[in-house]
């Protein structure tokens, strides 16, 4: 079986789409198990997590991420959940594909990140995005279902101190539940020196409950910043996602994700491989390509490789959300990796 990495002495070819992107960025869920149970995201019962045995393995995860980097020319690994801190032994497996070259890096709801920040550091992992929707104790409560805020606490000043940098906090502003703190969640990430992102919310919550009027959009988020700090633009790093604004006087930058009302699909460098070894090539897709069934049945790199660009190719020109036909996808977000 050829299981031999591409050439150390030739640039892999790139991994493109029918639109000439090229993509380097792959994201990397880990599980669809989570320990909260935010109302906007899933149900308070939870959801028939995918029995362990349908998961990869930490050589099936190794083997893939050596395909995408070696072959595929992938430059950078996130990995997500559910919470991916759930995983066990996540340091080995950080450490694992950190020395097959990519940036490393996590998304996490921080609850156990105070125990874990230096382990994974030392292990490779070099950035994290924490999930802070509010800084009300409260209101984290209800939001969440658990009285968890400051283990999160704990664990961004814990991510901060072992050099996990920037530490980035992601909150999803929503209308009537706490977009009243969208200038206290930027104060607070620049007193203690994170990079604060509010995301537009997305219709991928497992309920299908997600409502565009209680969405707050980008504008609105600037609008209710500007409120209290003077912000310069800085615009958009290459690929990434967010748009970003300097304080002034200040070395804090603060983004914002407009999924929905200023897609930036036509750059998009991601593609996404589930906790149970599908292949997406966008958040929002219908279909998946089936990988743990070529790893598990025996298939050669090459033929992984094949599927891997197939998929690609076949990348539409964006998400359809503002489209009449817009078609939710099967899996909600906790499933799919963020």
């Amino acid at each position: 079986m050829n299981t031999a990495p591409g050439s150390m002495n030739t640039a892999p070819r790139p991994l493109l789409d029918r639109f000439g992107r090229v993509h380097t960025d792959l994201r990397v869920s880990l599980t669809d198990r989570c320990n909260l149970r935010c109302t906007y995201c899933m149900p308070a019962e939870g959801l028939d997590w995918l029995p362990r045995a349908q998961t990869l393995d930490d050589d099936e995860v190794v083997r893939l991420v050596r395909i995408a980097v070696g072959r595929l020319g992938i430059a950078s690994v996130r990995l997500t959940g559910g919470e991916p801190l759930l995983r066990r032994g996540l340091p080995d497996l950080v450490g694992r594909i950190a020395a097959l070259g990519p940036e490393v890096s996590l998304t996490t709801n921080g609850i156990g990140l105070a125990r874990t920040a230096v382990a994974l550091r030392a292990a490779g992992l070099e950035r994290v995005n924490v999930s802070l929707d509010t800084l009300r104790p409260e209101r984290f409560a209800r939001i969440t279902r658990r009285d968890r805020i400051e283990d999160v606490f704990a664990g961004l000043a814990a991510a901060r101190a072992a050099g996990l940098g920037p530490v980035k906090v992601n909150a999803v502003p929503v209308r009537g539940v706490n977009e009243d703190e969208i200038p206290e969640l930027a104060a607070f990430a620049v007193e203690h020196g994170y990079r604060m992102r509010f995301i537009e919310s997305m219709p991928l919550d497992a309920q299908g409950a997600w409502d565009r009027s209680a969405m707050v959009t980008a504008a609105e988020v600037l609008e209710r910043l500007g409120e209290r700090f003077d912000l310069v633009p800085v615009g958009r790093r290459g690929n990434a996602p967010a748009e970003e604004w300097r304080v002034a006087g200040t070395d804090a930058v603060i983004g914002v994700i407009a999924s929905v009302t200023r897609p930036f699909c036509g750059g998009c460098d991601r593609v996404r491989l589930t906790a149970d070894g599908q292949l997406r090539n966008c958040l929002f897709a219908t279909e998946e390509s089936d990988l743990r069934a070529l790893l598990r049945g025996g298939a050669d790199d090459d033929r992984i490789e094949a599927a891997w660009r197939a998929s690609v190719a076949g990348k539409g020109p964006g998400h359809a959300v503002n489209s009449a036909d817009f078609v939710r996808p099967d899996r909600p977000m906790s499933a799919i990796g963020g």
